[in-house]
């Protein structure tokens, strides 16, 4: 293959005819994949298959019930996306591109050619993923409403509005738009849109960069500022000088604001940003870090808190508030005042015309700023949102407060023809209430500041996040010798720097401690509460705290590689994803304003008939409302005016906010605590997934089990079980070892990984040496390896074959034996002597994992490693319990081993699966999502036998061999160590390798749930008991809704669903996910206090009962204060003044004497 020029991608492109000739038809296939909706059963994907296979091109499709997507290959040139989607619109369903690439069959694939990639960029279309910042979404009929508006356009494939983290993401065309026009189009509807990132989907040098092959020619894009540039020209040669550099793909320097700003794409590997900013240093020129190149810049925070949402609603509140006050007191309170009053006086002043009074004209005039001024941010949106056949909560509100100005000014208008016409008396004064459309625009603006500072509230932890990564990083220059330091920004840092780390710094980035020592604060990674001692060869995560040591770090990864970086996009995706529920507030926002407005206006009409007949007589509200009304009016106004009062009433208390706030503002907060106690929730579909999981599959190695494995005993054939004296039994020894020890490091799997640790102990090595080579590896999933090794000899060197595995790998021969969910035990052995084989049993029965090694044909001896089990895993068993939950282990182990750790757990033999392959794991998984159950969980209080649904499963895993299990599992959970968060199979990855955490993820996950299902409660019972109120369905009791306090209600109903989600800040793990020692920090205190308070007051004596008054009171105040002194301290003892002395934990009362 020729070498690959970092700097074009034609090598990647081009090959001879004669290589493309045999892949010509395989060449021109694209598979697609397209979402789906609509489909409700199995005819439906039997509709769809039939009718695409039908179109010539089409090779395949699988279409997915559950998932809702379709898999399709075809041939682009006679069925194009575009047409396959019109034939599935013609069945009856929206389909939706998701990608569409060139489809490359691996079991047509030419030898010898497999390091040559075929690539067909023109038969598939070029797509583009666009992401905007959007502002000014209020409900999810904003949100609605772009989505809608934004489908329509020719070429867009798919949009994604997150109302909450206020993002949009567009998929489309790259011929149909560019990200400035589809900015327009969104900006068009009422919204201010800002572009934050574009990517091209299609495969291109970004793309083939997340391959093994070429990962090392990932593509970066940096900004920087540029200060000290005083002309055009200069900029050009600056740039011109950069694009020259050897890895720079493209260099362009812009100015704006009054800065010159560069924007590059350069691949890292060859040239890293800290060599190009030397390099610009260089020629004399300032160059500045820009935001693209900050996780942690203030903008982002400043999104996170809505810093400029919050200031803009202040302001808006404020000034509507300065001229709406004024307002409301000449119109309530001054018509009470006596005629004598000065100010009544001067408000009841006739100018120019009979009929205008000074104080109706001073409300107008002060109603002008309000109505126009402020409510201009009301008209424009609501105006371009109906413009495009949509309606927001803008329209309600612009609907409302309109009428009550319009009508007012109207009324005023016309007073003097009134009385001209004498159809009025002359002292007729005109009905206005320019304090409603004032007030309510005022309690609007106010319900919207404490909305946005309430939302700002919801994405702390995620601010918190941002903020750990330090600005400044302190770099050796000169290592190892590590005389000369730098300070530089934390975005220079690249992989191999060595670092200095100072007491009280923040880690920059993730690496390995390669001198010092100290003790590291993770509690905001990984959600550990005690600091952490690290020594040399201890990895240590960026964004953590250093203690009181002073230590040397290697930089492992940078930049956004960070374990910190992907925690925050983690994060950031998982708050901008929709729950399944979430679509019922998405449906009921689409007809949930016309509906409003219909019901508006159905008042109207409904009570002018009624307040025009003799109903009104017998009902004494009804009457006292409507006559009085007329009355005062002197001209049947009053019932109009009424009338028009419900109807603005129930205009503007009808609330989508509430509806649509219910679900993103939970996920944002339960996600964001979860992030905070190292539970990563991927997204809004797990939460929903974990409150219904009816079995929970527990992997054995490295989940129930510590995974550091260890050799428990060796045992040697009998034909090398000699003596140590040299003689040709030891040589043969070594010669084993060494074979061994050289083939299990080629392997990552922890069996492997102990033995090669015994090996090179053993052996004195601290590498394998080069004299040593391995040839022929092959490695049979769940069963063992098999390889060729040559070993150095007196004669140079002698070739042998050595395979390593199980039992019946070993017994097999040359053939890899089927894997089954149980060993068989009488399957006969060619290799297994009969004290061998009792030996195996013996230590399987320990819970010992037994695997034999074959060394030219013939057994050389079986290793026992020793899995230590979990100090919490039977805790955790008992829990899930507790929880409702089925508890299954599954393990590749043979099943003495399985049953030896299961009893010790509390799993009965019936739930234990052994000997299973990572794919027998995923068909045991199938197989109990297949199981159908009761449709009441165990927690229900009357089962109902008759209903059955399928069951849910979980799946629990350390993510190395499990992925199909989770991947397959209703509800995956991944346990990880440190930095390693890359887990795509899981849809909660835990950061910590302590099983208890999974108790704490489904229970913040339920309870996540539950504020989900209480904030659409609420947010549906305020609608239905509002709206009727409103429409004054409680008139003929004397209740009716003012539209002033309609809008008070409004304005607060959103605030009020934002501030329930806020309760789940207050979530705590639960006691049966604690450890003693953390059950002993929440409760032990309170255990102290009653302790001591029992054992002073039983010793009170009947002469003086005052004198041990005091002890009874200091005691567990000492108690407290000592505890508080020891936690700090960070000892396991502590003061007991119960015992007067320092006790262990382990002696500590039981929690059930609490």
């Amino acid at each position: 293959m020729p070498p690959i020029d970092p700097l074009t991608t034609e090598p990647l492109l081009r090959s001879s005819s004669s290589e493309t000739a045999p892949l010509s038809k395989s060449a021109s296939l694209v598979q697609t994949t397209l979402t789906i909706s609509g489909m409700t059963c199995g005819s439906c994907v039997s509709a769809i298959e039939t009718n695409l296979k039908k179109v010539p091109g089409v090779e395949s499709i699988s279409v997915a019930l559950l998932t809702e997507q379709a898999v399709i290959i075809h041939e682009e040139e006679q069925a194009s996306v575009y047409s396959i989607i019109d034939h599935i619109d013609l069945c009856g369903f929206d389909a939706t591109l998701m990608s569409s690439h060139p489809f490359v069959n691996p079991k047509k694939e030419t030898p010898g050619k497999t390091d040559t990639i075929h690539l067909n960029t023109d038969s598939s279309p070029k797509l583009l993923e666009i992401s905007f910042k959007v502002d000014g979404m209020t409900c999810a009929s904003c949100s609605s409403s772009i989505e809608t508006q934004i489908k329509k356009l020719p070429g867009v494939h798919l949009v994604s509005v997150a109302l909450m983290a206020g993002r949009c993401k567009i998929r489309c065309d790259a011929k149909s738009w560019t990200a400035d026009a589809l900015r327009s189009e969104i900006e068009d509807l009422g919204f201010d849109a800002e572009v934050l990132s574009v990517v091209d989907l299609n495969p291109s040098l970004s793309s083939l960069s997340k391959s093994p092959q070429v990962s090392l020619m990932a593509e970066n894009r940096s900004q920087l500022i540029i200060m000290g540039i005083s002309n055009t020209q200069g900029a050009q040669d600056l740039e011109d000088s950069i694009a020259k550099m050897h890895g720079v793909l493209s260099c362009q320097i812009q100015f704006n604001n009054g800065s010159y700003t560069m924007i590059l794409n350069h691949i890292r590997s060859i040239v890293p940003l800290r060599a190009i900013v030397d390099h610009i240093s260089l020629l004399g020129y300032d160059p500045l870090i820009g935001s693209e190149n900050s996780a942690t810049n203030s903008i982002q925070l400043q999104s996170l808190a809505r810093t400029k949402e919050v200031a803009s609603w202040r302001r808006a509140c404020r000034s509507a508030a300065f001229f709406a006050v004024p307002v409301f007191f000449l119109q309530m309170f001054v018509p009470m005042f006596p005629k004598s009053n000065l100010i009544k006086r001067f408000c009841d002043s006739s100018i120019i015309f009979p009929g205008w009074y000074l104080g109706d004209f001073l409300c107008l005039f002060l109603s002008l700023p309000v109505q126009f001024g402020v409510g201009r941010r009301f008209y424009r949106p609501a105006w371009k949102s109906l413009r495009h056949g949509t309606a927001t909560m803008d329209v309600l509100v612009v609907i409302g407060t309109s009428s009550a100005f319009v009508f007012s000014l109207l009324s005023l208008l016309v007073a003097p023809y009134f009385i001209s016409s004498r159809s009025v008396p002359s002292t007729y004064h005109p009905t206005i209430f320019f304090d409603t459309c004032t007030m309510l625009i005022t309690f609007v603006t106010l319900g919207r500041y404490l909305e946005n500072l309430a939302k700002g509230q919801t994405s702390a932890a995620l601010s918190k996040l941002l903020s750990l990564c330090p600005p400044s990083a302190t770099l050796y220059l000169d290592p190892p010798d590590c005389t000369q330091e730098r300070k530089l920004p934390t975005e220079l840092i690249e992989v191999g720097d060595i670092l200095k780390i100072i007491p009280g710094d923040k880690i920059p980035a993730d690496g390995t401690v390669v001198s010092g020592e100290s003790s590291i604060d993770e509690s905001m990674v990984t959600g550990e509460a005690m600091p952490v001692s690290k020594g040399v060869g201890d990895q240590v995560i960026g964004g953590t705290v250093n203690g009181f040591g002073t230590f040397n770090m290697l930089v492992s990864r940078a930049g956004s590689d960070t374990a910190l970086s992907q925690i925050v996009k983690l994060v950031e995706e998982a708050q901008t994803s929709k729950a399944p529920i979430q679509a019922f507030a998405d449906t009921v926002a689409g007809y949930f304003v016309p509906t409003v407005l219909a019901l508006g206006l159905l008042t109207f009409v409904g009570w002018m008939v009624i307040s025009h007949t003799s109903i009104i007589d017998y009902i004494p509200p009804l009457r006292r409302l409507f006559l009085t009304s007329t009355a005062q009016d002197g001209n049947g106004g009053g019932k109009f005016m009424t009338c028009l009062k419900l109807c603005i009433s129930v205009i503007v208390v009808a609330c989508p906010c509430a509806l649509g706030l219910s679900t993103p503002t939970a996920v944002m907060v339960g996600t964001g605590i979860g992030a905070q106690n190292g539970i990563l929730i991927k997204g809004a579909g797990p939460l929903e997934a974990a409150n219904t999981i009816d079995k929970i599959i527990l992997d054995k190695t490295g989940t129930l089990t510590t995974a550091q494995l260890e050799v428990a005993s060796i045992r040697w054939a009998p034909h090398l079980n000699g003596g140590i004296s040299g003689n040709e039994h030891d040589k043969a020894k070594k010669q084993v070892l060494m074979a061994l020890t050289a083939t299990e490091s080629r392997s990552e799997h922890p069996l492997a990984k102990a033995v090669a640790k015994f090996g090179l102990k053993s052996l004195g090595w601290l590498a394998v040496p080069s004299t040593v080579q391995v040839s022929g590896f092959e490695s049979f999933t769940g069963a063992g390896v098999r390889c060729g090794v040559k070993l150095p000899s007196d004669e140079g060197e002698s070739a042998h074959e050595l395979a390593v595995g199980n039992f019946k790998f070993i017994s097999g021969g040359q053939g890899t034996p089927e894997m089954t969910t149980e060993a068989t035990e009488s399957t006969p052995s060619r290799l297994l002597d009969p004290s061998m084989k009792r030996l195996e049993v013996e230590h399987e029965d320990q819970g010992h994992t037994c695997i034999f090694v074959e060394f030219d044909g013939r057994l050389a001896c079986m290793i026992a490693l020793a899995d230590l089990l979990k100090p919490e895993a039977q805790q955790a068993v008992e829990a899930f319990r507790k929880m409702g939950m089925s508890v299954i282990m599954v393990t590749g182990d043979h099943r003495r081993t399985a049953l030896a750790i299961a009893s010790q757990v509390g799993i009965p033999p019936q739930d234990v699966y052994a000997s299973v392959s990572p794919e027998g794991k995923r068909l045991i998984v199938e197989q109990m999502k297949e199981e159908h159950i009761d449709s009441s969980s165990p927690r229900d209080r009357q089962p109902n036998a008759k209903a059955k649904r399928p069951c849910r499963v979980a799946m629990v895993g350390d993510g190395i061999n499990d992925s199909p299990a989770l991947a397959c599992a209703d509800l995956g959970i991944a346990m990880c160590s440190g930095t390693d968060i890359a887990m795509e199979a899981a849809d909660i990855i835990l950061m910590k390798s302590n099983l208890l955490d999974v108790v704490s993820a489904i229970d913040l996950s339920r309870r996540v749930f539950r504020q989900i299902r209480l904030n659409f409660l609420w947010a549906s019972v305020y609608n239905l008991i509002g709206i009727p109120l409103a429409m004054g369905f409680f008139l003929p009791w004397g209740i009716h809704l003012h539209p002033m306090m309609a809008g008070a209600c409004m304005a607060f109903s959103s605030v009020s669903v934002v501030c329930s989600s806020l309760t789940l800040r207050f979530w705590t793990k639960p006691m049966i996910a604690l450890r003693p020692d953390e059950e002993f920090v929440r409760a032990g205190p309170l255990i102290e206090l009653r302790t001591c308070l029992r054992r002073q007051l039983s010793g009170l004596g009947a002469r003086n009962p005052f004198k041990s008054l005091g002890p009874v009171f200091l005691s567990p105040i000492r108690a407290i204060l000592a505890r508080s002194r020891h936690a700090r301290s960070g000892s396991s003892a502590y003061y007991s003044p119960v015992l007067d002395t320092d006790v262990e934990n382990e002696e500590l009362l039981p929690m059930t004497a609490v």
